[in-house]
């Protein structure tokens, strides 16, 4: 499985981000969005599904891929570890999940997976972090395989 954490890019100003009045991505955070969705285009991933915040910065960050999104609920800013896991089913799923939330989740997350507890670590906005899960010599193990910033 390959799990793709995938923060928003950055959101215009006002407004409540963690509400109905999310404002939606600057000028700027379009521009990193798209440079971010043309990176993992070039990375071929197979069977990719696309899940995002409901939140609008997430929405339209995930929209520059131009695949179908699947829009949970549990992905929004209030989002904990297990809320992510959860709809990725990690580590189970075949192919690729691409999760675009939102911090601190999403960083919590990327510590748990690469250090085996949670830590308040940051992924900058439009950034993702990749992973991986492999099974060898009967031990699975997660495996960092590209962290990109636009």
């Amino acid at each position: 499985m390959d799990l793709i954490l995938w923060r928003h890019a950055e959101a215009k100003e006002g407004g409540d981000p963690a509400a109905a009045t999310d404002p939606g991505l600057s000028k700027r955070g379009l521009q990193q969005a798209r440079q971010t969705a043309e990176w993992l285009r070039l990375q071929r991933l197979p069977k990719v599904t696309v899940l995002s915040s409901p939140n609008k910065r997430a929405v339209q960050t995930a929209q520059t891929l131009s695949l179908p999104i699947q829009i949970r609920t549990q992905l929004g800013v209030d989002a904990g570890i297990a809320d992510l896991l959860g709809a990725a089913n990690w580590p189970d799923h075949s192919g690729a999940i691409i999760l675009v939330s939102h911090q601190p989740a999403l960083g919590r997350l990327a510590a748990l997976l690469l250090a085996g507890a949670p830590a308040d670590w940051t992924i900058k906005k439009a950034g993702v972090w990749w992973f991986s899960n492999r099974v060898r010599h009967d031990e699975t193990q997660t495996v960092l395989r590209a962290v990109h910033n636009p």
